[in-house]
């Protein structure tokens, strides 16, 4: 079905992308630091998703479409920077509105937010740097010799990707919360945890647009 010597190069080859520290592991941990494993892990399934989705777009060409149309792509570069910003502004404001409770001598809470998987799902989605990678990337491994098709070929690459990679954000989700536990010992960890987070979500928007 695939070659076996492509399909060696390409898990060694995502494996070192997956490992390697990028915007989505700043976001799989900021998101760990600040709400927990459970949080994290549905940022993993969210970005496996992501993943999946991109690989439909790549497939049926709308990836081609974002690297054929430098308008498109900076549409849809434009979208991803503002939800980041939008979730880094929200995760700011909230916590600080708890500060205010924390000041009536009553313990800090931090605010619950939308849904870690759906935030991570949209941040994958919306990054045309992602939809880049696939189009760009995966077609690399592709043999046109094989019986099986070419977009045969490309779908099965393209969602090898995402299960190779959930492993691996599991592996950065577990010693993130270790983390996160050590912190959260002091009675204000959560608030300034949840400050950082806002302020890489801000950070990660600014990335994408430069």
């Amino acid at each position: 079905m695939l070659n076996p010597e492509l399909l060696l190069s390409f898990l060694g080859a995502s494996f070192l992308i997956a490992v390697g520290p990028g915007p989505s592991n700043a976001f799989l941990m900021a998101q760990t630091f600040a709400n927990g494993r459970q949080a994290g892990i549905q940022c993993a399934i969210g970005f496996a998703l992501g993943g999946v989705i991109h690989t439909l777009f790549a497939v049926i060409g709308l990836s081609a479409l974002l690297k054929a149309s430098a308008t498109a792509y900076t549409a849809v570069q434009y979208l991803g920077a503002c939800y980041l910003a939008y979730l880094g502004i929200m995760t700011l404001w909230q916590s600080w509105q708890a500060t205010a409770i924390e000041q009536e001598d009553k313990p800090y809470v931090s605010v619950k937010k939308q849904s870690p998987l759906f935030q991570a799902m949209m941040t994958e989605v919306l990054n045309p740097k992602v939809a880049l990678f696939f189009i760009a990337f995966i077609p690399q491994f592709v043999d046109p010799s094989l019986a099986t098709s070419t977009t045969a070929q490309l779908a099965i690459f393209g969602l090898l990707y995402p299960v190779l990679a959930l492993p691996i954000d599991c592996t950065y989700i577990y010693f993130g919360d270790k983390i996160a536990q050590y912190f959260k010992t002091h009675p204000s960890a959560q608030c300034w945890i949840d400050r950082l987070t806002g302020f890489i979500f801000i950070a990660l928007a600014i990335n994408l647009l430069l």
